[in-house]
């Protein structure tokens, strides 16, 4: 067989040397009565001819693919030149892992730095790390590093952080001192900004989404002062990476520790991931030493020449094992080396101009949906490519059942997420959708003709 290259003599030698007289004796274990009985039900084998048209038989199927979008919640459509995935196809990055003799994989370390600092720059802070899984594993690790940080546990989470983001954060905290009663939801105000917030002795972090989960803009400044008072860190979460590019910076609306996902600039939407986690903090040798993940940094040799080195890697495989401050066990580094290439071949200009498109994209709509007097918005503040509408006329699911049977994906109904992470900012009324510069004025205008 293909797949299965053994010999029947080399299968009477393995099961001689075990001492086992039969394959069908090495599933003694299992009981008779959950065995199956007889072959799978997938069909004959076929030829790679054959196998190749029929995954695109079913691949043809997935008419998701081929509908018109407005999903976000997380997870944004942005165009993506092909030109990042021929890059990433490169021998000498395809196979590209993190370095364990690291000063002799140069390229992979010079690549992670200018990730971090593409990273520095978008949240306006001195220390970026080489990334992490996610920004729900990033939000989770920065309130674990505050927790080290200020020596206290309470953590005051925003009701505007994405609900996924807080069950990772209550997942990471089970077992810890404090456990899940640690952290404490604080609820919206009627613009879809976090309420007033009061921050006691006690409090590590304040964390917040910015822009939060139902694309609001929130006041940081605010918010950081407020922690600060107090003693308490500010943290960050930015799942939508674009916004950065037409929001002041959190670091410089004094932020301590800024996370966020960069998967909107460089990879196409995907169930169950792999994202690349943002993660940045202020300086300072606490900080510094603290920080999750691992660190390139740049140095030079005995000749004078620049040169890349793994500065910091406190993860437990290495020599601090228990004292590590985390167990992340590797970045994504060829995710982040597709954010880097992306932004890179973007620049400054082309950043700033796709967000700008998605700024002036998303408020023509949100003003012709509520132009039509069937939606209002249950949120005023300021929002970027993300929005949340309330339908007047009722529950939405019968709605969005039908436009998808018409190609047409109008948005994340937000009852879905009713309940997650200890929030409850939902009703089945309530529609959130995403902007981005993919959608023409056609695509918009045949939206809101849709849910007219």
């Amino acid at each position: 067989m293909r797949y299965l290259p053994h010999t029947p003599e080399q299968i009477e030698s393995m099961l001689k040397r075990i001492g086992v007289p039969s394959i069908d004796a090495l599933f003694a274990p299992i009981p008779e009565s959950v065995r199956m009985k007889g072959p799978l039900g997938i069909g004959l084998g076929l030829d790679e001819r054959r196998l190749m048209t029929h995954l695109e038989a079913l691949a043809d199927r997935n008419t998701g693919t081929r509908a018109l979008s407005f999903l976000g919640a997380g997870m944004y459509d942005h165009h993506i030149p092909p030109l990042v995935d021929q890059l990433l196809l490169r021998g000498e990055f395809y196979t590209a892992y993190t370095p364990y003799q690291a000063e002799v994989a140069q390229g992979t370390l010079q690549a992670i730095f200018e990730f971090q600092t593409i990273v520095s720059e978008l949240f306006g802070l001195p220390i970026a790390n080489a990334s992490m899984y996610d920004a729900s594993s990033a939000a989770a690790e920065a309130v674990l590093m505050a927790r080290r940080l200020t020596k206290k546990h309470r953590i005051l989470v925003s009701a505007g952080l994405h609900p996924e983001d807080i069950e990772v954060m209550h997942a990471y905290l089970q077992g810890l001192p404090g456990g899940l009663e640690a952290i404490e939801v604080v609820p919206l105000a009627g613009d879809g900004t976090t309420a007033p917030v009061t921050v006691g002795d006690d409090v590590a972090a304040v964390v917040v989404g910015y822009p939060n989960f139902y694309g609001v803009v929130e006041d940081v400044k605010k918010l950081a002062d407020t922690a600060h008072a107090k003693g308490a860190l500010l943290v960050t979460v930015t799942h939508e990476a674009y916004a950065l590019a037409v929001i002041e910076s959190p670091g410089a609306l004094g932020a301590d520790i800024a996370v966020g996902e960069g998967q909107s600039v460089a990879l196409p939407p995907q169930g169950g991931g792999p994202g690349v986690g943002l993660f940045a903090c202020r300086e300072g040798r606490d900080y510094l030493q603290q920080i999750p993940g691992r660190l390139c940094g740049e140095t030079v040799d005995k000749h004078g020449e620049r040169g890349y080195v793994l500065t910091l890697s406190t993860r437990e495989q290495h020599i601090r094992r228990d004292r590590a401050t985390s167990n992340i066990c590797t970045n994504h580094s060829l995710c982040a080396l597709a954010m880097a290439i992306r932004m890179s071949l973007l620049g400054k200009v082309g950043f700033v101009q796709v967000a700008e498109q998605c700024l002036a994209k998303a408020e023509y709509l949100k003003q012709s949906l509520v132009a039509t007097g069937e939606w209002e918005l249950p949120y005023g503040a300021v929002t970027f490519n993300e929005f949340v509408v309330r339908s007047k006329a009722g529950p939405i699911a019968p709605l969005l059942k039908k436009l998808e049977g018409e190609g047409i994906i109008a948005g994340v109904p937000l009852m879905r997420f009713s309940g997650i992470g200890g929030t409850n900012n939902s009703s089945d009324r309530d529609l959130l959708i995403a902007v981005t510069e993919k959608h023409d004025r056609a695509d918009l205008d045949r939206l809101v003709k849709a849910l007219d």
